[in-house]
Order: structure tokens, then sequence, then C-alpha cells
């Protein structure tokens, strides 16, 4: 696992390796706000507990986009790695199968590879509804297709601890809190 990364302002920026985060706070560059005593980093004369949280000490400014591209990678997390047509989730599909980009519209159709047109789909629904729209097949998805929020999408696909998960949370809500935790971007390990 590794150490979540704030800004000086308490935002949620990264997850660094924690020998980086290590190297920021001895560099005076973060301070360790959450430490882990049980992982010791030992040097020739001192000890230091492997950070967990660490904060910057000056703000960076960090660009916004505001649009995600669709990639597998997001789409899986937004529809929390499950099939939108048989609710399968991906460590229940069988030997050969696997989650799979569907477009509601087809491409040969005119459909786009846009946010409010694709879902999520186990390669046996994918192939079953061919070139069709859903209705078109007799399928019905379970949930809407739609552009995710852009913070609960970046945090959806790392794996942050409980400790971790509450400075997200702190920072952008319980709403974006129980998203991670829904998608298992949220792991048991402290």
């Amino acid at each position: 696992m590794g150490c979540l990364t704030l800004n000086a302002s308490y935002e949620p920026l990264t997850i660094v390796p924690v020998r980086r985060a290590l190297r920021l706070v001895i560099d005076r560059k973060a301070e360790p706000l959450e430490v882990d005593e049980s992982t010791p980093f030992r040097s020739e004369s001192l000890v230091y507990p492997a950070p967990v949280v660490i904060r910057l000490v000056s703000f960076v400014h960090v660009p916004r986009r505001f649009r995600r591209h669709v990639t597998n990678t997001f789409l899986f997390a937004r529809d929390s790695y499950t099939c939108q047509y048989c609710g399968r989730h991906r460590r229940q599909l069988g030997h050969r199968e696997f989650l799979t980009r569907d477009h509601l519209m087809p491409l040969c159709r005119g459909g786009k590879n846009s946010w409010d047109n694709v879902i999520t789909a186990c390669t046996r629904c994918n192939h079953r509804k061919g070139n069709r729209t859903p209705e078109e097949a007799g399928m019905r998805p379970l949930g809407a297709a739609c552009e995710p929020n852009h913070v609960e999408l970046v945090w959806a696909v790392r794996r942050v601890t409980p400790i971790q998960a509450k400075y997200i949370g702190m920072f952008y809500g319980t709403e974006v809190l129980n998203a991670l935790r829904n998608t298992g971007a949220v792991s048991g390990k402290q």
C-alpha cells in the first residue's frame, strides 16, 4: 500500500510510494499525519515509522481536467466492476469471460464512444446483445450510463486504506467516500 499525499489545503492529491513519502518528510517538504509504527524504516542512526498519510508543507497548484475520456479502467470503476446486464461482478465471471465495453447504440449504427453511451458488460452479455440496442435485444441495463463524478472516478481506481479513506472523506464528503466503498477501492487493511 502506498502513502496518501494531501496538499497543504488537505486536498487529497495522489498515492505515492512509501519511500517517496518518507523522503518528502525527511526533506521537510511534507509532514506525516498518520504513520504505521509496525513498519519502521531504519537508517544508520534513526528509525522512521512508515508514513500512511502526509500533508505537503507548501500548496501545490494542480490543474484540473473536468472531462475524463472513456477508458475501460474508469468505465469498469464507474460500474463497480459489474456487468450492467446480468449483474455478475468480475470475480463471478467464468473461465475465458471478462468485462468489456458495450455501446448502448452500437458504433456501426452511429453511436458514440461517450460516457452516456457505454456501459460495462461481460463477454456473454455483450455477444448476446450484438449490434443491437438493449431494447432490440430484450436486455435492460441495471444502471443509467452517465458521466461519473471526476473525484469519485480518480479515487475509485486506486486502493486506499480505511485511514486514508477517512482523509478523502473529510475533504470530499461522505457521498464520495460511500462511492469508493461501493467500488471496492477501500481495502480492509490499515
